[in-house]
């Protein structure tokens, strides 16, 4: 589950305008005066949805329940998580324990892969991790998170994040990302995957392989000693290398005993994101690729996030761990 970037104002109460110069509430990144200013002004903007869904949201059952043997975090009566600070550099003990944790979130993610197909429901794939996390002992970390209803998050076509399963059956042509974070052990781990649903057209492939390879990127860019900006600039540039764009709302995050911390990682060249990686240190890479505008708006619902011109969209996502040596892929299965 992806954290809304601080330099985006895209949840701003209605009403309340960014100033000329700061960052548009659409999350384009552009300087409002820029952007929706004009229309803003006119009353022409819609900040809560646009203009019509090419995914319709289904109907979304009531919660499931977590037997009272299963540890949970902090938030997972209440809905509200506990302080994101503290250190970002983990102890060898914390460490290893993140290690299983990651590791059980890539199995579960590599099962539910296998389960995305036509006429599936994204409510079936919520029910069959939502068990497989308690036969495992782990807590689904998402569930009633800032009161997330679902234990997964299920995000088809042009959904770019937080898509809350339902009871749409996933269609022919179809992609759908797959976000899973576990708590197990006192700690999270969290990945992610877009998979393809059935006969996929090759404009979908192109796009899901391009954001792989992203990801792969930023990746390769994590190395002690350098700033966090490094990942975004890998990625950004190798998005727009293809005529993608990075969707700027959203960006990884530091991850541990805490769901999301305070750090966060820019999926586009930030130049104020430059604390230097050390040794120790665990976050969350995750880009968010579109084929068109990087734009986003949020449905009623106060999770779904879509692109703006309902074009699609694709993510992949690993924690990581920063080493002596570069990164350490956590969510590998195994």
């Amino acid at each position: 589950m992806v954290t809304p970037a601080m330099t985006n104002v895209a949840n701003i109460a209605p009403g309340k305008a960014p100033g000329p110069n700061e960052h548009c509430w659409c999350g384009s990144r552009l300087k409002y005066k820029r952007c929706h200013q004009s229309s803003d002004a006119q009353g022409n903007a819609k900040r809560s949805s646009p203009p019509g869904h090419a995914v319709v949201q289904g109907k979304i059952s009531p919660r499931r329940t977590v037997p009272p043997q299963i540890a949970r975090p902090e938030y997972a009566i209440s809905g509200r998580p506990g302080p994101n600070r503290g250190s970002e550099v983990k102890s060898a003990e914390v460490l290893e324990r993140m290690r299983r944790v990651c590791r059980l979130s890539a199995n579960l993610l590599a099962e539910l892969s296998t389960r995305a197909r036509v006429g599936v429901t994204t409510e079936e794939l919520d029910a069959f991790a939502h068990q497989w996390a308690i036969d495992h002992g782990a807590y689904p970390s998402p569930l009633n998170y800032r009161g997330y209803p679902k234990s997964i998050c299920t995000s088809v076509n042009e959904v770019i994040c937080h898509g809350i399963p339902d009871d749409r059956p996933l269609a022919d042509g179809d992609i759908v990302n797959l976000d899973v974070t576990l708590f197990f052990e006192g700690v999270h781990g969290d990945c992610s995957a877009t998979v393809f649903v059935g006969d996929v057209g090759e404009e979908s492939k192109r796009l899901v392989r391009v954001t792989k390879e992203c990801l792969d990127l930023g990746i390769a860019a994590v190395k002690p000693g350098e700033p966090i900006n490094a990942i975004g600039r890998a990625i950004e540039r190798h998005a727009s290398a293809h005529g993608y764009s990075v969707v700027p709302a959203y960006c990884g995050h530091g991850i541990g005993e805490r769901f999301h911390t305070e750090l966060q990682i820019p999926h586009y060249y930030e130049r104020g994101a430059n604390l230097r990686m050390v040794p120790g240190m665990t976050f969350t890479i995750e880009p968010m690729i579109a084929v068109g505008t990087g734009e986003s708006y949020v449905w009623e619902d106060d999770w779904t996030a879509v692109t703006a011109d309902l074009k699609r969209t694709a993510q992949f996502e690993h924690t990581i761990a920063v080493t002596e040596q570069g990164a350490e892929i956590l969510t590998l299965p195994g």
